[in-house]
């Protein structure tokens, strides 16, 4: 008999940024057990409800008890378990005792050949779990398993026993239709009662009719929408309704969206305001302030600035409002007297007066400190800017970077480190310094996260650049190199920033140089002596490689074009695009057929060492005299007609034309490998044939490694 199944844990105020997930990971494990133990079907429908002071799940349909089932176990060689007379050997009967039978299944049992040896077998019915045990190990199991960061310990009501979980649970419920499940759990026993809101329930304790009544029961009876989806719901259309009412317009943020719906349980969004003065302080700094502090959200007016009103998520419904929202204004009023403070203090010292001290603040302590990274990031921005812009960029970058890091020393980012670069570039304004040094001081950070802006000007390029490179160096060099899925210093970030930067600006930078400047701004006593620039470009190749995944390339055209390693990244779209291209001739298949066949023979003869190795371009002396086979001096005079012509392709950047150009050897190459042996006994033929192959495929690889094309 089926029917349907809740779980609840009644606890107290769960960690709101963790609600969610917890919610999720206890219903998804409770019914994974279940199903485990066949008491709950595949398809079974699972709802997590999660609020503030609640984890519960509802599971339809559940068995009482799962289905008996048949299960046939080997035992031994039969010539191992009977004796002569067909009678239980002790090794047998041992067996059969430790499966709660004996000797009198013996007649039953089958015998089955495998390979030369008869195996007993034994089919036995195992009788299905009842749900109240299944239940009991499904709550252990899942309790075992949240994902909890740490974990409480507290006493029972006993004063006595203790037991651990994220916080103190004061109920459980356990309801299989209408009737409780004795199970017991973190030293309580199942029932059918929970508690409602804490000031407007209509009813605590709430005593729920069955399983299915449980949402319905705490929305009417108990105030509460349990479920964390529908509760998130009621706020969006609540915040959405007040920010028209007011004609304004609300700050997305599903962060603190999130936080927020774990706060409450019954929503009620009301509208507060704050005075117009606090307004000169940056925007950036009220906004986090109201976020981060008070879990409000703000308002922009039609022109996108920051308005004077924010929207508040009340868990209370009072006659008058009013009350809610003066003390939350009282509240806020202190938050941004603060911030206008810090502001107001920050301003009285420079920039430039600040970055002496950034020597006294410890970076890393095998790297220098801040002072010292300083340095070296204005001498890359510097470099960058010369060879982007000449003097006049390199100047600028050279300024920029001296100023980049002097707001980590202000007053209001030393409160909101969120705002390092942003308070910079206010207080580079404020100094009168142009634009594009100020946005340069906050844009060096970017991009930040993924999918965040580039930096809007080339002095930020310069810059951002300088700063990411200056960090992947440095970390590479004293092996503080990500594993798995531990990254402390974000330097996955910093190598994906280096790539959309040099490829999205379109910087004609090679990255091997790059690493270089980057290397030669340290001084020898922070870069230790190994060699780690090779295995740092692998790691920003990689981190390309999977860039270039998400946004649809297929595996092979990624791997044909990054495995010959292009030190200029602006390219590899173009080369991307022409990889594409070319897989659409109908001569691709057999080109490509034919330059791994090339790629295996030169490959093999190179460990010989008959010919320079694959890739290289010089010492590929063909003797016309040696080409005795028609096939493959009309091979050479192809090659002599399409090498000129795909070589000067792909110098001024035509990739697509480079590869398609390509299409005319087919036919001489397919020719060559039917009528020319490459392996010849002759010496001399054989080498000059590989240099011919050599060259064949140095001119068919300089767009991508087509061999990676081959499947």
């Amino acid at each position: 008999m089926t029917k349907n199944l809740l779980v609840e844990l009644l606890v107290e105020e769960l960690p709101p940024k963790s609600l969610k997930q917890l919610g999720n990971s206890f219903a998804e494990l409770l019914a994974a057990s279940l199903k485990a133990q066949d008491l709950v079907p595949q398809e079974a429908q699972v709802t997590a409800y999660a609020s503030p002071r609640r984890l519960a799940v509802h599971i339809t349909p559940v068995a009482a008890q799962a289905a008996d089932k048949a299960i046939t176990q080997k035992l031994m060689p039969l010539a191992v378990g009977l004796n002569a007379q067909d009678q239980a050997t002790p090794p047998l009967l041992k067996k059969l005792a430790s499966l709660g039978t004996d000797a009198s299944v013996v007649p039953q049992l089958k015998r089955v050949m495998e390979g030369k040896t008869e195996t007993l077998f034994w089919n036995s019915t195992v009788k299905g779990t009842p749900l109240t045990d299944g239940l009991q190990k499904a709550l252990a199991e899942a309790i075992g398993k949240l994902p909890i960061p740490k974990v409480m310990t507290y006493q029972l009501a006993d004063g006595w026993s203790s037991v651990n979980f994220v916080r103190p649970v004061h109920a459980l419920i356990a309801l299989h239709g209408a009737d409780i499940v004795p199970v017991n759990i973190l030293g309580l026993q199942a029932g059918r009662e929970t508690q409602g809101h804490r000031f407007e329930a209509k009813a605590n304790p709430i005593v729920l009719h069955n399983a299915d009544s449980y949402a319905q029961q705490l929305l009417t009876e108990g105030a509460v929408i349990a479920g964390f989806a529908e509760r998130r719901a009621e706020i969006v259309r609540q915040l959405a309704a007040a920010a028209t009412r007011e004609n304004l317009t609300l700050i997305d943020d599903d962060a603190l969206l999130d936080e927020v719906t774990a706060l409450v349980e019954h929503p009620n969004v009301l509208v507060g305001k704050f005075a117009a003065e606090f307004l000169q302080v940056p925007q950036e700094c009220l906004i986090l302030t109201m976020k981060a502090n008070q879990k409000y959200f703000p308002l922009l007016d039609t022109q996108g600035k920051l308005a004077n009103k924010f929207l508040l998520v009340s868990n209370i419904r009072p006659t008058d409002p009013g009350l809610v929202i003066g003390g939350n204004e009282r509240v806020v009023r202190s938050r941004l007297a603060d911030a206008q403070f810090f502001f107001d203090q920050d301003r009285k010292k420079t920039l430039a007066a600040r970055v002496p001290e950034l020597d006294k603040v410890v970076y890393h302590n095998k790297l220098g400190t801040q002072g010292e990274r300083s340095k070296r990031v204005l001498a890359i921005a510097k470099a960058i800017g010369l060879e982007l812009g000449g003097e006049v960029l390199a100047n600028q970058a050279d300024q920029a970077a001296s100023l980049a890091k002097a707001d980590l020393l202000t007053d209001m980012v030393g409160e909101f480190p969120e705002l390092q670069g942003v308070m910079g570039n206010y207080y580079a304004r404020h100094e009168g310094f142009s634009d594009p040094i100020a946005q340069a001081i906050e844009d060096h950070y970017k991009p930040r996260f993924a999918g965040d802006t580039l930096p809007r000007n080339p002095v930020g390029v310069c810059v951002a650049l300088a700063d990411k490179l200056e960090t992947l160096v440095g970390l590479f060099s004293i092996q503080q190199i990500p594993t798995g899925d531990k990254d402390p210093f974000a330097l996955r970030r910093h190598a994906l920033g280096v790539i959309r930067i040099l490829i999205e600006k379109e910087l004609p930078l090679s990255l091997d140089k790059l690493l270089k400047q980057a290397k030669d701004a340290f001084t020898a006593q922070f870069v230790e002596k190994n060699d780690f620039i090779f295995d740092l470009k692998i790691f920003i190749f990689d981190r390309l490689n999977s860039s270039l995944r998400e946004q649809g390339y297929r595996p092979q055209e990624i791997d044909a074009v990054l495995s010959l390693l292009p030190s200029y990244l602006v390219q590899i779209p173009r080369r991307l695009e022409a990889v594409r291209a070319f897989l659409g001739l109908p001569e691709a298949v057999s080109l490509i057929a034919a330059n791994k066949r090339i790629h295996n023979l030169l490959e093999k003869d190179m460990k010989k060492g008959t010919v320079p190795g694959v890739g290289s371009a010089r010492n590929l002396a063909i003797d016309i005299q040696f080409l005795k086979e028609p096939a493959e001096l009309a091979l050479f005079e192809a090659l002599n007609t399409v090498k000129p012509q795909a070589d000067e392709a792909f110098e001024s950047g035509h990739y697509i034309r480079s590869l398609q150009l390509l299409a005319a050897l087919k036919e001489p190459v397919d020719a060559f490998f039917k009528g020319v042996m490459v392996n010849t006994d002759d010496t001399d033929l054989r080498a000059n044939r590989l240099c011919l192959l050599k060259l064949l495929h140095n001119t068919m690889n300089r767009v991508a490694d087509l061999s990676k094309l081959a499947s």
